[in-house]
C-alpha cells in the first residue's frame, strides 16, 4: 500500500463491543474491541482494542480494562477520546500528511440529544475536523445494499452488543424507528446469570460470549451440542469444570430474543398497511453481530410470519454504511445523511 498525501475521510462504527472504521472507499481498515487498559497510577494507555480485551478480567490491581461505551453510547469520555485517538492514528497509519479527517458516526436511533452532543464532542476531542451522525439502521441498509431510495419500503434489524436499532426505510429515510437495550451484551448476562445461578459456577464475560457463540441458539437445533467450560465454583472457590448444552442455553435466551420479537411487532404495528405489504414481500434484513446467533432468523420469522435474512457479512454492515454515506458528504449537497440525523460541527 503506496503513501497517500491527504488523508481519508472516516465512517466509524462506535460499537459497544467493537469498533469498525472504514477509511474512504478503501473499505474496513480498522476493526477493534471496543476495550482499553488503563494504568491507574499514572493514567497511561497500555493498549487498545485486541490486546486490551484479553487483560478483561485478568488484570493486576495497578491496570483496569474497561469498555468506554455501553448500550451504544459514551459511558466514560475521557477514555473513548483516547481510544479513538489511538483508532484514528492507525486509520491514518500510511498518510504522509493527515489534516484532520471528516467522520461520519452511526448512532442508535433512539438516541438522545445528549448522548448524541457526547458523541461528537468524544469525536472532535479525537481529531475529527467535521462530525455527522447517522443512524445505525440506516447505515445498515446501506451496508446490506438494500435499495432504499424507492418507496417500496425495507425493514432492517440491527442487533449489537449493546443495543437493537429497528427500522422501517424507504426514500432514503426512516418511516418508523425503535431502540431497545436488549442485544449481544444482554445474551452474555442472560448465560453469566444463569451458570452462576444453576450451576453454580461464577464465569466471565468473555466465556459468557464464547458460550453464546459456540452453542447458542434462539431456536431448536437439529441435534443438542454441548461444550465444556471452565469457571470458578461459588462455594469452595476452586476452578471447576463443566458441561453445558445447546439446550439449556436457548431457554436461557428465549427472553431478550422475545423482547426482540415483540419490539419487531411494536414497530410493524407503527408502520403504514402499504410498507407492512412490502415488507411481506421484501423480508425482513438481519443485520449485527447479535443477529448471528444460531436461529434467531427462524425464531423472527415464525414470531412475525415475514421472511427473515441475514445480511452478508452483518458485522461490517454498520461499518459499510459509514463508508459508503462518506461518498454524499463529498459529492451531494442532500442525500440520505441529511434525511436522517445530520449534525455537521465547526465546519
Amino acid at each position: 500500500m503506496g503513501f497517500r498525501l491527504f488523508s481519508y475521510d472516516l465512517g466509524v462504527d462506535l460499537g459497544t463491543a467493537n469498533v469498525l472504521i472504514a477509511v474512504g472507499n478503501k473499505g474496513v481498515e480498522v476493526r477493534e474491541p471496543s476495550v482499553v487498559a488503563v494504568d491507574k497510577n499514572t493514567g497511561r494507555i497500555l493498549q487498545v482494542g485486541a490486546e486490551a480485551r484479553n487483560m478483561l478480567g485478568r488484570t493486576p490491581g495497578n491496570v483496569v480494562a474497561m469498555r468506554p461505551l455501553k448500550d451504544g453510547v459514551v459511558s466514560d469520555h475521557e477514555m473513548t477520546v483516547r481510544m479513538l485517538q489511538a483508532l484514528f492514528k492507525r486509520a491514518s497509519q500510511n498518510s504522509v500528511f493527515s489534516p484532520k479527517p471528516r467522520v461520519v458516526i452511526c448512532v442508535p436511533s433512539g438516541v438522545t440529544e445528549v448522548e448524541e452532543r457526547t458523541v461528537i464532542n468524544a469525536a472532535m476531542d479525537a481529531g475529527a475536523r467535521r462530525v455527522y451522525l447517522i443512524e445505525e439502521p440506516l447505515a445498515a441498509a446501506l451496508g446490506a445494499n438494500l435499495d432504499i431510495s424507492g418507496p417500496k419500503g425495507q425493514m432492517v434489524v440491527d442487533i449489537g452488543s449493546g443495543t437493537t436499532d429497528i427500522a422501517v426505510l424507504s426514500l432514503n429515510g426512516v418511516a418508523s424507528s425503535s431502540s431497545i437495550k436488549v442485544a449481544g451484551d444482554t445474551f452474555d448476562e442472560a448465560i453469566g446469570r444463569y451458570v452462576r445461578g444453576r450451576r453454580s459456577v461464577v464465569i466471565g464475560q468473555v466465556t459468557a460470549e464464547d458460550i453464546k457463540i459456540q452453542i447458542g441458539c434462539a431456536y431448536p437445533r437439529p441435534e443438542d451440542i454441548s461444550m465444556n467450560i471452565k469457571g470458578r465454583d461459588t462455594k469452595t472457590g476452586m476452578p471447576r469444570e463443566l458441561t453445558l448444552w445447546s439446550s439449556e442455553i436457548m431457554d436461557v435466551l428465549q427472553r431478550p430474543c422475545r423482547m426482540i420479537a415483540d419490539e419487531v411487532l411494536s414497530v410493524l404495528e407503527d408502520t403504514s398497511p402499504e410498507l407492512v405489504s412490502d415488507i411481506s414481500e421484501n423480508g425482513i434484513t438481519l443485520t449485527g453481530g447479535g443477529s448471528q446467533l444460531w436461529g434467531l432468523a427462524q425464531m423472527l420469522k415464525e414470531r412475525t410470519g415475514i421472511d427473515c435474512r441475514v445480511a452478508d457479512n452483518p458485522e461490517c454492515c454498520v461499518a459499510f454504511g459509514c463508508g459508503k454515506s462518506l461518498e454524499w458528504i463529498n459529492h451531494m449537497q442532500e442525500g440520505p445523511i441529511n434525511l436522517a440525523r445530520r449534525r455537521i460541527m465547526r465546519g
